[in-house]
């Protein structure tokens, strides 16, 4: 733990405990008066329960004693062995007033003190006997005034050693924070001294409490902070307001007002944004317990690990995520880890490990769930899919890996073997990822069998204030909150006429080579917009715009009239009859007052059906999925081999394209490999997996790709394994119905007419597994370094 976490938990500490001895002292009195009132002794016994935790927690050993006597002294008095008498009550008084001084101590110089305690902890004890408290001489006239001049420090801190008590007859006072006393016997031998003025003595704590670290903090209630941040978005409003007229008053008073205000407005943000903003270790904390009981019920072991505990979303969030996090948790422990026994014949350790991770990224913040499971069953997740009609046959038989993974999010599937308690109502992932959605994240999810399953989330940190760019389409602007937001890209005349392609009717981009389906917003929110002059090119033809979103990590091009400027947005919720619109998240108020919406990232992109069904947000109905017209069409790469052959292999199957220049190439034993994304990605030509090739590192009969400086690689995945199939050329991608194969030889499943040309489609997944799968181990060898991946292919 770092000097800063350890410097934050004893401030909180501080806080809580002089919190709780302030309690103390009001409900002790109110039990002296009605000492039956067991609800009372049950809340002081509770109070000196938690300061003495907490004090054993940070090793403040002398305070813990205390705390410790005065407990076991307040349980006999609550399980009636001992009757609550003045004498009890003014001891226990004079222990808040010790434990404050103590507190003093550590505030000052982080430690204790030196004191000795031990008569502090005499006197309750013997108390706790049934006797009296030990009698003391009363301090001298001059002890007020030294404390008072004293620092704060425990060294000063006062002892609970009573004075000799006036006789019986006399009325009792309360004893001050420096000589605490309980009322004693009449004393025959001598007259007792009179008390000390209860002002003068009551001074030094008061004087010291002054300067506690108490009073720089104050509870305030959510609802007023949410008041206040209302009224800061109202005059964030404002103030973009003013700072759009500013530029137009010919007077540079108003402009150094505005400007003024300006930076103001934006201070005050960041402070109200702060005092709402908690650490995600909120709501972490209460999930070792969920998971304790869980495990309990399933005959399982699990740990919990966490990182970034102190990572902060705005309360709201917190709010929000709260019950998708419990869920996730849950999940993780009933279907991903398994028993003991299990996991022992597995060759892994008898406890599961459930590891919860937190950091800001890129102005939002990610979450990781992640457990060292049995990993997702694909084939049962399918073949539930198939039952519940959820997907047809054929979508079964093509799903990428990572969208059968996804499957799990539609509603009213579930893998569990019959329904209990905890699971198999086929109620919860949907509910999950439509909640995460709801507050503008994603939720996403990654398995690998018999290795674990990780939960991904990404979320906002607040969902009130937020930077957003705006778009105008038809003549009126939108927002686009800037978490979806990737690049900007403006094409002039020649460049959009070149660059964006109409491939089986849908526009698409190629951005540094790889393609972008486009989305047309004045298309989707079926508007009309006239051309501008200022968005005409060089050749007089209208300018394009494309802003490049992610949703979903998807990746599309949203096509707009006009990008205007970013700036930082009031959220408002859609009225009740606009809440319908999937395009739409809300409204906000421009500076000129003028409303303008904010796009619903998501509800466009897959209103313009850029996402899979898998991706939908869940609506799961049976007759999406058995469109008769989709149900036998497959999305293919089309390319060339470096021989001149022309062939298809599924797109659902390829992770990536990319271009490696020649002279990047390394050989690896008698492999040839790239490094790729930090790890070592080894390379093999598709002729060489179809059984005809010859290799490709550039002898002269290489027809395609001997004489190109760059190499094309199509990247396959299977879980985090990967290899690149080299290819001579890519081609193209298509949607095409293909009709009975007709089989040449086993590395071939067969061909078909594609584009008026007979191409051959490869069976892609299949020759990886059959001749490259020493390849994939070397992949996965690499991640432990260079020397594993060499130990792995013999070199």
């Amino acid at each position: 733990m770092s000097d800063n976490e350890q410097d934050e938990i004893v401030t909180e500490f501080l806080v809580e405990a002089h919190e709780n001895l302030d309690v103390l002292d009001r409900e002790l009195l109110a039990l002296e008066k009605n000492p039956h009132t067991p609800e009372l002794l049950a809340s002081v016994f509770r109070r000196v329960h938690t300061v003495k935790g907490a004090c054993g927690f940070l090793g403040f050993a002398k305070m813990e004693t205390v705390a410790h006597a005065s407990e076991s002294l307040l349980s006999k008095v609550r399980e009636e062995e001992l009757e609550l008498t003045p004498a009890i009550i003014t001891a226990l008084l004079g222990v808040a007033d010790t434990m404050r001084g103590i507190l003093g101590g550590i505030e000052a110089n982080g430690k204790e003190g030196d004191e000795d305690y031990s008569p502090v902890v005499e006197s309750i004890n013997r108390l706790q006997r049934g006797g009296d408290a030990p009698a003391a001489p009363a301090p001298p006239a001059s002890a007020p005034v030294a404390a008072r001049s004293a620092p704060p420090p425990a060294a000063t801190a006062p002892v609970l050693t009573p004075p000799l008590a006036a006789p019986a007859t006399a009325p009792a006072a309360r004893p001050t924070a420096a000589v605490p006393a309980a009322p004693a016997k009449p004393v025959t031998t001598a007259p007792a001294p009179p008390p000390p003025a209860p002002a003068a003595a009551a001074e030094p704590a008061g004087d010291q409490r002054a300067h506690n670290v108490s009073d720089s903090y104050l509870r305030v209630d959510v609802g007023l902070l949410d008041k206040l941040m209302n009224l800061v978005g109202e005059l964030v409003l404002a103030r973009n307001q003013v700072l759009q007229v500013a530029p137009l008053v010919d007077d540079q008073n108003f402009s150094a007002t505005s400007q003024r205000l300006n930076l103001i407005t934006t201070e005050l943000q960041s402070g109200v944004m702060k005092t709402r903003m908690q650490p995600i270790g909120n709501i972490w904390e209460k999930l070792p317990r969920v998971v304790r009981d869980l495990a309990l019920i399933c005959g399982k072991q699990v740990r919990v690990e966490m990182e970034g505990n102190d990572t902060e979303l705005d309360k709201t969030i917190i709010e929000a995520i709260k019950d998708p996090l419990t869920h996730l948790v849950r999940n993780c422990v009933d279907h991903g880890i398994e028993t003991a026994a299990e996991r022992i014949a597995s060759g892994k350790t008898p406890d599961g490990r459930l590891f919860l991770r937190a950091y800001h990224e890129g102005g939002q913040v990610n979450i990781e769930i992640s457990d060292d499971g049995k990993g997702m069953d694909l084939d049962a997740i399918k073949s539930k899919a198939l039952e519940r009609n959820l997907i047809t046959a054929e979508q079964a038989a093509r799903i990428s890996e990572r969208d059968a993974q996804n499957l799990i999010f539609l509603p009213g599937l579930s893998t569990a073997q019959k329904v209990s308690n905890v699971s198999g109502r086929g109620v919860g992932m949907d509910v999950v990822k439509t909640n995460i959605e709801k507050i503008g994240g994603i939720v996403d999810v990654h398995s690998r069998r018999n290795f674990g399953t990780t939960f991904r989330i990404k979320i906002p940190l607040t969902l009130a204030i937020i930077p957003a760019l705006i778009v105008t389409s038809g003549g009126d602007r939108y927002a686009v909150p800037q978490i979806s937001l990737l690049e900007l890209v403006r094409l002039k005349g020649s460049q959009a006429r070149d660059r964006i392609e109409i491939i089986q009717g849908a526009p698409v981009y190629r951005l540094r080579g790889n393609l972008l389906p486009l989305v047309y917003l004045n298309r989707e929110l079926e508007i009309q917009s006239a051309p501008r002059a200022s968005d005409r090119g060089a050749d007089d033809e209208v300018a394009v715009n494309i802003v490049v979103l992610q949703a979903d990590n998807r990746r599309f091009g949203l096509v707009v009239d006009q990008v205007n400027d970013t700036e930082e947005i009031v959220v408002k919720p859609l009225g009740q009859h606009l809440k319908g619109i999937t395009a739409f998240a809300g409204a906000t108020i421009m500076g000129d007052g003028r409303v303008a919406l904010i796009l619903d990232i998501l509800g466009i992109a897959q209103q313009a059906s850029v996402m899979s069904q898998a991706h939908d947000r869940g609506t799961g109905q049976p007759g999406a999925a058995k469109d008769d017209k989709v149900s036998h069409r497959q999305t293919l790469l089309l390319f060339l081999t470096r021989d001149g052959r022309r062939m298809a292999i599924p797109l659902s199957i390829v992770a990536r394209l990319e271009e490696f220049p020649r002279q990047s190439l390394e050989r690896l034993g008698s492999n040839q490999v790239v490094q790729y994304r930090g790890r070592i990605l080894p390379l093999i030509d598709i002729l060489d997996l179809v059984g005809s090739g010859g290799g490709f590192g550039g002898t002269s009969d290489d027809s395609v790709s001997a004489s190109a400086d760059t190499i094309h690689v199509v990247v396959y995945t299977e879980g985090e394994r990967s290899i690149g199939v080299v290819v001579g050329q890519i081609l193209d991608i298509v949607d095409e119905a293909v009709g009975t194969l007709t089989s040449t030889h086993g590395a071939i499943a067969g061909c078909a007419v594609i584009q008026q040309k007979v191409t051959e489609l490869v069976d892609l997944q299949a020759l990886v597994r059959s001749g490259g799968a020493g390849l994939l181990d070397l992949y996965e060898s690499s991640r432990g370094g260079a020397g594993a991946a060499a130990a792995a292919m013999g070199a």
